[in-house]
């Protein structure tokens, strides 16, 4: 097993094509496949499932996949670590929608000023998303509704968010769930950390929502909750930054609901030196 290997392990994984592959390693795909067999043949399993042209990942490809993501980001950190030169390469975040909305935009765009060359991407989603995805590599790191049990992660809490239930203009506050028992819910998936935290309040109140109506954005749940049609919870931020909140009734969680931090969450021992310098970004912005 060598690096070069596991380039184009990477390559093949993330393209699902050994053409494509080849194209991004600049290989001609014979020698792609080549040594593609051999890494397989080298540690004994199945890395890809072929079906027709296409390769997809066996499940010993996905865990070999973090595993290697790994490897060689450790290995540009060795050897940016020697060269002394300023952090570069590449930094994948996942993020809650509301804290990509509200809480980090100045964040990102400092550490795009500060660290031109590492290369930023971020990406969106529900809490469960974004702890598969730093899970299984494809995420660095994600901002995440903690606290974080999972035995393979760590991290550090960022942010407090006040959680308000939101509900047509003429609604009275809300103080108990029994008050809306049966009320129809807008939310994300059933993978969102927050959903599942409204979800919770009812059934400790004695009580249970009606249907569950899955959204893919803050902004489509304002909308119909304006138009009478329900109520949602939301980060009172994330609420505030959105045009329309002055047309919706506002109700705090009771005080052992109503906070939920946000954290930073990373594989452990997978603190890269581009993720330490974001760290370090978020750190003296806070």
């Amino acid at each position: 097993m060598d690096l070069t290997q596991l380039e184009m392990f990477n390559a093949v994984a993330e393209t699902g094509s050994i053409s494509a592959a080849a194209i991004k390693v600049h290989r001609v795909p014979s020698n792609l496949t080549t040594r593609i067999k051999q890494l397989e043949a080298d540690i004994g399993v199945d890395l890809f499932i072929r079906e027709n042209q296409r390769l997809r990942l066996s499940p010993a490809g996905h865990s070999f996949l973090s595993y290697s993501k790994r490897i060689l980001a450790l290995v540009d950190e060795a050897r940016m670590a020697v060269s002394g030169d300023e952090p570069q390469g590449t930094l994948t975040l996942g993020s809650l929608e509301s804290t990509a909305a509200v809480r980090i935009p100045g964040v990102l765009a400092m550490f795009n000023q500060r660290f031109p060359k590492i290369q930023l991407s971020l990406a969106t989603g529900p809490s469960g998303d974004q702890i598969d995805g730093v899970l299984d590599g494809r995420l660095s790191a994600a901002f995440v509704d903690g606290p974080i049990l999972h035995p393979s992660l760590e991290g550090i809490a960022v942010y407090e968010e006040e959680m308000v239930i939101v509900a047509p203009a003429d609604r009275a506050v809300i103080t108990d769930a029994r008050e809306v028992s049966g009320a129809n819910l807008y939310a994300f998936r059933a993978n969102c950390s927050y959903r599942r935290h409204f979800e919770s309040w009812f059934h400790a109140g004695q009580s249970l929502p009606g249907k569950i109506h899955e959204m893919e954005s803050y902004h489509g749940m304002l909308a119909c909750v304006i138009a009478g049609a329900g109520i949602a919870l939301m980060p009172r931020s994330m609420l505030e930054s959105m045009p329309g909140s002055h047309q919706v009734s506002l109700s705090p969680l009771p005080a052992e609901w109503r906070y939920l931090n946000t954290w930073l969450i990373w594989r452990r021992g997978a603190k890269t030196r581009q993720l330490e310098a974001f760290i370090g970004l978020l750190e003296q912005a806070s």
